[in-house]
């Protein structure tokens, strides 16, 4: 098993075999007899030819191909997304609607099967056109592209502006419908081949191909060009390097192992994490140019030559060594390029030059030494400076200095002088944060359930240590909660009632708790007068039993008074009162 990587500079799109579907399909729907009608249709002030319906393109779709609704409506949209049929009333959305909105077929050289890409000075010359035209009104993503198309093709900028108002002024001798129909297929090209933010890459197939996969190679007539691609093809895939999965893998593990006891996540970050204890010491022993860099950090520069020249202060150690060696003009060129590549768009020329006259020009100061090749491809590229034009003098100096002073640096005393005298920092002592915020251990929560069961045995305790009517002692006072008899029958004599929770017979408004029979009814009656002028009438507990308390079905008063309801008293509470109440009434009975 190989791992095999494919170049940028082929040519066919490997996933894109349904697209040569679609196109039959449009042939199919071009058809001047079996095809969509199209007619003149008016769009605003313009009367724009060969224009169809939204809905003619749906009832198209259902009668030939046999399909739902839904599958003929989703093909429908494949078509407008992957830029076949392009809308002309609403040009930004990409979408079929099954109504009188319009349409048109767009031409066959913009479709998504053409072998030649959409090229970045083509889209630069759309947006230049397009930015003369509304005076510099543009969308906010078109106006980045714009920006960074100038800023990437900076050398052929004259040319894009030329380009663009030659076609501005030939779009402005057409006709209107002609110009208004040209606006909408081009607009619709580049939503498809640079999609807006947002908005889905439909042709985000990977990789080209030189050859086709997709082709039928079946009674295929082999041309030059056929041959030509075939071998091309053939000698890329001759030079292309090859490695094993295991040896790949290997090498990933290694890498690995070898960072693990520098990534700050696995192995954790000494003396300690600054966004936990707040402590900045990391970063003060961390700085870009500290005097003494951490031991960590010295033993990462021995890794790879990557990770020294990444590190200001190694390329700060490396550069001692250099003048040592009288080869300081090469990490000099080497930043210089640096300097250029990501620095200000406006001294890119001005820089250029400097560095040429400074590293590259005869008999100049720091002269480096590259091959006559590169010199030649760096001097030709100067006459039209950008960016990216030292690419090859950059990539040589960086060669020569990672194969040649780079394991010298690495075994010579100014490399093992500073390992030597690294610090290696201890870790300290995780102290709280000091914000509201901080972060701190916090209890778990108890479940729902278990703060309802002791709620409700809360409220149940309270009920019962509200007022003491357990005390069966007392019989001159009665106890507060007491239901009041109302009815119109004789209530029964609790001496013939069993000492049981059960309920009482039931009647209009509930049993009664005071005895009829011939025993005692004057003591009650004293008891209860001697409770009341007790002033007990503005207790708690005499509203529950007040009259005012309705009655219902299940046998339980339940009271009305506002001051009640603020209570809310638990109803297995007040039962289990009356309870207590009756055993009282027997007691004395």
């Amino acid at each position: 098993m190989t791992v095999t990587r494919l170049d940028q500079g082929q040519r066919h799109r490997p996933r894109m075999a349904f697209l040569k579907k679609i196109e039959a399909l449009m042939m199919e729907m071009q058809n001047p007899d079996t095809g969509i009608k199209t007619e003149m249709q008016r769009v605003m002030v313009t009367n724009i030819p060969h224009a169809m319906a939204g809905n003619d393109i749906l009832q198209w779709i259902l009668q030939h191909l046999q399909v739902t609704q839904e599958e003929a409506l989703h093909l429908g949209d494949l078509f407008v997304k992957y830029g076949y049929i392009y809308p002309l009333q609403e040009p930004k959305n990409l979408t079929l609607k099954t109504d009188g909105s319009l349409y048109r077929f767009q031409t066959p050289y913009f479709w998504p099967a053409q072998k030649w890409p959409a090229d970045d000075t083509d889209y630069a010359i759309y947006l230049a056109k397009k930015n003369i035209k509304r005076k510099g009104v543009l969308e906010e993503y078109e106006k980045e592209h714009y920006n960074m198309l100038n800023q990437k093709i900076n050398y052929k900028w004259d040319f894009v502006i030329m380009q663009a108002k030659e076609q501005y002024k030939a779009g402005k001798e057409r006709k209107k419908e002609d110009r208004y129909a040209l606006d909408c297929q081009e607009r619709a090209y580049w939503l498809v081949n640079r999609t807006p933010p947002g908005m889905l890459d439909v042709l985000e197939y990977g990789l080209d191909r030189v050859t086709d996969p997709n082709e039928n190679k079946v009674n295929q007539k082999k041309t030059l060009d056929v041959y030509r691609r075939e071998i091309m093809y053939y000698q890329q895939a001759i030079m292309k390097t090859r490695v094993k999965s295991s040896v790949s893998l290997g090498g990933l593990v290694k890498y690995s192992e070898q960072f693990l006891s520098n990534d700050p996540i696995l192995s954790g970050c000494l003396p300690s994490n600054p966004w936990i204890t707040d402590d900045p010491e990391f970063w003060d022993l961390n700085a870009k140019l500290v005097e003494i860099p951490t031991r960590m950090r010295v033993e990462r520069w021995a890794f790879n030559f990557s990770e020294l020249i990444r590190d200001p202060k190694g390329r700060q150690n490396f550069q001692l060594f250099l003048k040592k060696e009288f080869s300081g003009e090469n990490l000099g060129f080497w930043e210089a390029c640096e300097d250029l590549k990501y620095g200000d768009q406006s001294k890119v020329k001005e820089k250029a030059e400097e560095i040429y006259k400074l590293f590259l020009a005869p008999g100049a100061r720091r002269w480096i030494n590259i091959d006559g090749t590169t010199m030649g491809i760096t001097v030709k590229g100067l006459k039209h400076p950008h960016r990216y034009v030292l690419d090859a003098a950059q990539t040589h100096i960086y060669m020569l200095m990672k194969k040649d002073s780079y394991g010298r640096y690495l075994k010579s005393p100014i490399y093992k002088e500073m390992l030597a005298k690294a610090v290696v920092p201890q870790q300290t002592v995780k102290k709280s944060s000091p914000f509201l915020f901080g972060r701190r251990t916090l209890p778990s929560s108890p479940s729902p359930i278990i703060l309802r069961q002791r709620e409700e045995e809360a409220k149940a305790r309270e009920a019962a240590t509200t007022v003491d009517i357990t005390q069966p002692h007392h019989r001159a006072s009665w106890s507060p909660h007491l239901a009041v008899y109302t009815g119109t029958s004789t209530p029964p004599c609790p001496a013939s009632q069993p000492h049981s929770p059960q309920a009482l017979p039931h009647s209009t408004a509930g049993p009664g708790p005071f005895p009829s029979g011939p025993g005692r009814p004057r003591a009650a009656a004293m008891s209860l007068g001697r409770w009341l002028r007790r002033g007990r009438w503005s207790s708690p507990a005499f509203t529950a039993v007040s009259p005012e308390g309705s009655a219902v079905s299940h046998g339980k008063v339940q009271p009305l008074g506002g001051r009640e309801r603020r209570l809310r008293r638990d109803s297995r509470a007040v039962s289990r009162a009356c309870f207590y109440s009756m055993n009282s009434v027997q007691a004395t009975c």
